[in-house]
């Protein structure tokens, strides 16, 4: 597995444990997603992500994501 991939799973792993917390206790939850959210689009435009330079760091490989 490399990195593109991972962070992929994370995100999207993320996104949906915040709806259903905020579905099952509040709806503040929802700030999570909306966080996920915007570090994606900011990943995007700037290709600074935190999650994948920590990946990085333990030594998984990079690559391309398909």
């Amino acid at each position: 597995m490399n990195i593109d991939k991972l962070v992929m799973g994370f995100a999207g792993a993320m996104v949906l444990v915040s709806l259903l917390l905020a579905w099952l206790v509040s709806p503040y939850w929802l700030w999570l997603t909306a966080f996920v959210g915007a570090n994606l689009l900011q990943a995007s435009f700037t290709g600074f992500c935190p999650l994948a330079m920590a990946l990085k760091k333990l030594g998984v490989k990079a690559g391309q994501a398909f």
